[in-house]
């Protein structure tokens, strides 16, 4: 239960500073984790981002400004951390359907999007297939993109990473160079929140690379490693699984570490993975 307390104290300190810049780092300090994974277990938990849910909040609130006050739709608009009048009829119409200027009509539709409430839940009629293993540092190899600090704004770089490195040759390079555990290719998203995030698309390995290549060592943790097959959906499913019924019970919380997921068969129709999440003890 502390970690769901955790999180609807997360909550409370977006509704406290609704109407200010929302600290991301604050918020993950709140639950106990990273910004990184804070954010991935608001997404899966909540089922919105965690960038959505804040501006979804914002306009609803604006909303309600707009009908029970006579303040300027421009201070409104600032209010809500908008300095462009153009923005913040952009993200109202986003959210409501229809203009800052419409909704102050008494007879026109707005919506509301409430705080959100995180309760537990009887889940995991499902097994998972889990194990906790301790591991040394190790070598990966691979390509690389810096992420944002908004993951929202990586969920098109890290399918086109992976797009171009099965069709440019990438991929069976480094599947050549692969030597070590974990064997499979690597998705690892090293995201501590000491450093630049980065993505890899990488292998274990102790061989020489070239130029083309770059290096990251991934430090010793503890990994609780989930294995499971299917789709290539099914990994994502998998993964949300983890934070919505595996977490909140485990007696583990997230310790500040890369994500790794092994891909030991590729095949889209038919994959055998494991997901590597760095854990420590409650």
């Amino acid at each position: 239960m502390e970690w769901i307390n955790n999180l609807n104290m997360a909550i409370d300190y977006i509704e406290d500073n609704i109407t200010e810049e929302i600290n991301y780092e604050k918020l993950a300090k709140i639950a106990c984790c990273s910004t990184y994974h804070f954010q991935r277990m608001f997404g899966y938990m909540a089922g919105v981002s965690l960038a959505e849910y804040i501006r979804r909040r914002r306009m609803s609130l604006a909303a309600v400004d707009l009908l029970n006050s006579n303040e300027k739709i421009i201070d409104i608009g600032l209010k809500y951390g908008y300095t462009s009048p153009t923005a913040f009829n952009r993200a109202f119409q986003n959210i409501h359907g229809i203009s800052p200027t419409k909704a102050r009509k008494h007879d026109t539709s707005i919506k509301s999007y409430p705080p959100i409430s995180f309760k537990m839940t009887i889940k995991g009629v499902e097994e998972m297939n889990y194990r906790i293993e301790e591991k040394t540092e190790f070598r990966i190899v691979g390509i690389s993109e810096k992420l944002h600090k908004n993951i929202e704004e990586n969920f098109k770089i890290v399918p086109k990473m992976w797009e171009e490195a099965s069709t440019n040759g990438t991929i069976s390079t480094l599947v050549s160079l692969m030597n070590e555990e974990p064997r499979g290719m690597l998705g690892v998203s090293a995201c501590n929140n000491d450093q630049e995030w980065r993505y890899f698309i990488a292998v274990s390995s102790s061989k020489p690379i070239g130029n083309n290549f770059k290096e990251y060592i991934v430090p010793s943790f503890t990994w609780a490693i989930f294995s499971g097959s299917g789709t290539g959906q099914s990994i994502q499913e998998l993964e949300e699984r983890i934070i919505t019924e595996w977490f909140p019970t485990s007696g583990y919380e997230y310790a500040n570490g890369p994500d790794i997921e092994v891909y030991i068969n590729p095949d889209p129709n038919n994959a055998k993975y494991e997901v590597w999440i760095p854990v420590i003890k409650k």
